[in-house]
């Protein structure tokens, strides 16, 4: 049994991959955007329900730094755009001009200095491949979460914090709270609660070290910081933010969790016990070379549905799969059925549906599950 997919939308990118970074589609349902980065600059296109572009509403935002010199997050109204670089989170709207500015340490490991601008570093051959950081809005918008090197161009939190998670206030970037991340990041990304402004998952990368994944809850005054057990990844939180998708961090183990980090109603699938064999794997493979694992990708479709994918393992054997995983009673698990070759990972956009990229990273192809009554 597999389940087929059905084309919703061909989206193209609004720049040539060979300037840009790849497309991605952000936002929740009714207020989904397409945005791209570029090397000097985010285009922002709003999409309408069809994910078609919406006429003259193109923004663009002048980026301060390089794009592969930090990441960086739109608001989910499109009025600013905020860049997580190598020593500053700096804010950025339409017109170019800086909103606000909070400096931090370096995130090249080696370097202790307090730089005060991107220029002091910009031809260093030591910084041309810095760790990194995020930011992320919350759900409405007013406040960014960033997690930066610390320590702040004021003060510190202790001599041994490495990484700090810090809640800021979006108008006019004035640190409202600070928290030791208890982390030493290679990397990281923010996912917010779609519904509550108040709480942001920090899903981080330390390479091989480990995945810290951190939970956080602002209540006006103090910033509460819940470690979670394990080394896991975040992928992604249902429509309610009731429940996180994970991936562990050795690929092993696909889990929905509450917030706390414990697993829903034994809702924890083992890799090498749920993924069948490729069916292009010869016959004679020994078992021992069967190395399936979970792929970092994929998230809620809606309250209990999920996409997930094996594509890095089974690229050795052939096409990559994507998987239909129903988290109810049934527990369904199957294989997803492309009308033609797909390429890559899933994206989940909630709605019913999720994106792939093409391989020449210009176009995003949107799906959903085809109904048995949708025709063919």
């Amino acid at each position: 049994m597999s389940a087929r997919a059905r084309l919703h939308a061909t989206v193209p990118a609004p720049m040539p991959s060979s300037l840009a970074g790849p497309p991605e589609i952000v936002g929740l349902p009714g207020r989904r955007m397409l945005v791209q980065r570029g090397d000097d600059d985010i285009v922002v296109q709003p999409l309408d329900d069809a994910f078609v572009a919406r006429a003259g509403a193109s923004i663009r935002f002048p980026a301060p730094w390089p794009r592969r010199r930090g990441t960086w997050e739109v608001a989910p109204d499109a009025s600013l755009a905020v860049f997580a670089g190598v020593h500053a989170v700096r804010a950025v709207e339409p017109s170019g001009a800086t909103r606000w500015e909070v400096r931090h340490g370096c995130w090249y490991g080696a370097c202790r200095e307090m730089h005060e601008s991107y220029d002091e570093y910009a031809d260093r051959q030591d910084h041309r491949y810095p760790e990194s950081g995020s930011v992320g809005f919350s759900a409405d918008g007013g406040l960014v979460w960033a997690h930066v090197r610390g320590p702040l161009s004021e003060g510190e939190l202790n001599p041994d914090t490495v990484d700090e998670w810090l809640v800021i206030d979006a108008e006019n970037g004035r640190v409202l709270a600070r928290a030791d991340a208890e982390a030493a990041a290679a990397g990281s990304i923010h996912l917010p609660h779609p519904t509550d402004p108040r709480q942001m998952g920090l899903s981080i990368g330390e390479g091989q070290d480990g995945a810290p994944l951190r939970w956080g809850r602002w209540d006006g005054r103090e910033l509460t910081v819940d470690c979670l057990d394990g080394d896991l990844c975040l992928l992604s939180l249902s429509p309610s933010g009731d429940r996180l998708m994970t991936v562990s961090h050795d690929q092993d183990s696909l889990a929905v969790r509450d917030s706390r980090g414990a697993v829903v109603e034994a809702l924890d699938w083992n890799a090498e016990t749920v993924i069948p064999r490729h069916p292009d794997v010869p016959a004679d493979t020994d078992e021992e070379e069967l190395l399936a694992c979970w792929d970092w990708a994929g998230g809620f479709l809606d309250e209990t549905t999920l996409v997930a994918s094996t594509a890095e393992s089974d690229e050795e054997w052939g096409h990559g799969r994507h998987w239909l995983v129903d988290s109810t009673g049934t527990r369904d698990f199957v294989p997803i059925d492309y009308p033609s070759p797909v390429a890559g990972e899933p994206t989940a956009l909630g709605g019913g549906v999720w994106s792939t990229l093409s391989r020449t990273s210009d176009v995003l192809h949107v799906w959903g599950v085809q109904r048995p009554d949708a025709g063919s």
